[in-house]
This record gives C-alpha cells, structure tokens and sequence, in this order.
C-alpha cells in the first residue's frame, strides 16, 4: 500500500457539532497514526457556518502531513477516520434534502486541500481542493502552517489567496 516516496499533503479538519477541540485534537491523532506524521499544525480557529445557516460556529484547524499514500487511499483512509469519529453521510444527506441545503453540521469533516503539487480530478477526488479560494474559514488556517503552498491552477500562494478573499470581504462591507 502507498510508495516508498513521502508526499506532503495539507489537510483541513473542521466541525460545529460538540465536543469541537476534542473532535480535532482526535482527528490529528488518528491522522498522526493512521495516515503519515502531522509535521505542522494551525491553531483552531472559529468561523461561521459556510454555505449554510447553523446556530454553532464551526472549529477548523489545518494540518500537513508526510504520507507515503496515494491520493485515493488517502481519500479511503480520512473518511474512515470520519466515519468512526461519529459521521454520517446518510443522515447528512436526509437533512440537506429535508432543508434544501448544499451543506448541514456534522461532527467531523476532513478535507484534502493539496497533496504534493498534484492536480486531479476524479469522481471522487478533485485536487486541489476545488473550493479553497472562496473559504476564507479554509485559507487562514492553512496560511498558519504553508503561506507560500502554491496553488498550481491559480497560480497564487495561500498567503495571496486569502489576500483576496479579505480584499473582497472588505470590499462588501463598505
């Protein structure tokens, strides 16, 4: 299983369902073991919910980690660990038919933002992540641990990316 070769990967933990810090912190550990070395770690921060309405801010942290997996078993392996840290996608998937939303709680989600400086796309794994640039909640974690991690499709580092996204933020306050 996996290569003899380590490849960096930057993953995004987050979750707005308690207990948040415990969930995260159990995420990094099994990732840790499970996955390859977590070498870098953001602080947790908090944001609202994206895409969505929901009462509880949402807890994510970034994390990079040296693996020898392929993306799939990568892929295989995070939502294993989702699954027994209490996610399930059946129920998400009632509760976003049931409101009409793209996007419901949960108490865990793992997300592949880069690996290595691999672009993919497949059915079950586009990378980068195909969403970074619009997540303000995902672009200032990771700009703790890889500012200059660049995205190759856009050409911009996190650091510009998030930038950006402040810049237009901004913008439509004003």
């Amino acid at each position: 299983m996996g290569s003899e070769v380590l490849h960096s990967v930057i993953v995004l933990t987050g979750c707005n369902i308690a207990p948040k810090e415990q969930t995260l912190q159990r995420a990094a550990e099994l990732l840790d073991e499970r996955v390859g070395c977590v070498v870098a770690k953001s602080e947790i921060l908090y944001s609202e919910a994206w895409g969505f309405s929901a009462e509880e801010r949402f807890a994510n942290q970034a994390l990079e980690l040296l693996t020898r997996l392929e993306p799939l078993q990568l892929l295989d392996l995070t939502q294993a660990i989702e699954r027994e840290l209490g996610r399930d996608r059946e129920s998400e998937s009632a509760i976003k038919s049931a409101s009409g939303e793209r996007y419901c709680s949960r108490t865990i989600d793992i997300d592949i933002m880069f690996y290595d400086d691999v672009t993919m796309q497949s059915p079950r794994l586009t990378l980068p992540h195909p969403l970074m640039q619009e997540r303000e909640f995902a672009l200032r974690p990771m700009a703790q641990i890889a500012p200059e991690r660049r995205h190759k499709e856009l050409g911009m580092t996190v650091a510009e990316m998030l930038q950006e996204i402040e810049h237009k933020l901004h913008n439509k306050k004003l």
